[in-house]
């Protein structure tokens, strides 16, 4: 069995439990042996592990890893929320995910948390200043994983994208703590404005795959988007909304539709 560290324990259990999680990986599967080692276990900490395993991904012959990958840590450095976000994001992917099974999986091997660790690098560069750079970031998230998210968007911690195929998230989009989202999912624009023009995505919300959130409307906490709906108003708190154009359905069903993923409505008669 793999070997606990008290105090890394302690200090960061969320790490301690992916380097022990890599360590039986490797003794089941020996043949992936050096991509986990090289992935995790050559790593001190998570933060590093995150800037490398980013900056191979996003690697091109226009950009060196080695070049990402001193950007990446150098944000994580720079910005402790960078790396904490991702620590709540691989807790919620574990917790809401029925595929997911292990702390390991979204590092290694999840698309849709890489994504979203490689926006964040990108949104602390926007937030520096750094546009440039931080739009080279967004084209090759964009190109290696088919998820567009502006680099001024916000995003809050917490956050589960499940499949994170064909994702679309605008500049001055807001996504609040504990969302979750499936596949193909809009926060986008209606027209050509260029002031404050996307959604603002309360706390504790989901939204189901292919649904569409455009303007700038707001979303509130711990409502839930029905799969296929185009959202053009604003949706109050805890409610569900389905259709095109979405209406209120009925209530949320639950306190926390982001955690319990329910995504069926009910009829009751």
């Amino acid at each position: 069995m793999a070997q606990t560290n008290p105090k890394l324990a302690q200090i960061d259990p969320v790490w301690q439990r992916i380097c022990n999680e890599a360590e039986d990986a490797i003794r089941n599967e020996p043949l992936i042996g050096g991509f986990v080692h090289t992935s995790v276990l050559h790593h001190k900490s998570l933060e590093h592990a995150l800037a490398y395993r980013i900056s191979m991904k996003l690697a091109s012959s226009e950009m060196s890893d080695q070049m990402l990958r001193e950007i990446a840590d150098l944000a994580y450095a720079a910005d402790p929320y960078l790396a904490e976000a991702a620590r709540a994001d691989i807790v919620a992917i574990y917790d809401r995910d029925p595929a997911s099974h292990r702390f390991l999986q979204p590092l290694l091997f999840f698309k849709g948390f890489q994504a979203v660790q490689a926006y964040r690098i990108g949104n602390s560069l926007w937030k520096q200043g750094r546009k440039d750079l931080a739009y080279y970031v967004q084209m090759r998230i964009s190109e290696i994983f088919g998820v567009d998210i502006h680099p001024g968007a916000t995003i809050g911690k917490g956050l589960m994208i499940d499949h994170a195929h064909s994702i679309v998230i605008g500049e001055t989009a807001v996504v609040g703590d504990n969302v979750s989202m499936l596949h193909s999912v809009t926060l986008g624009g209606t027209g050509k404005e260029e002031e404050d023009r996307h959604p603002k995505i309360g706390d504790g919300v989901l939204i189901g795959a292919g649904a569409k959130i455009l303007g700038n409307i707001t979303v509130g906490h711990c409502s839930r988007i029905a799969a296929g709906s185009v959202v053009l108003e604003d949706v109050a708190p805890m409610k569900t909304v389905a259709g095109v154009p979405a209406k209120v359905v009925g209530e949320a069903g639950c306190s926390q539709p982001s955690r319990t993923m329910d995504q069926l409505l009910r009829t009751h008669g």
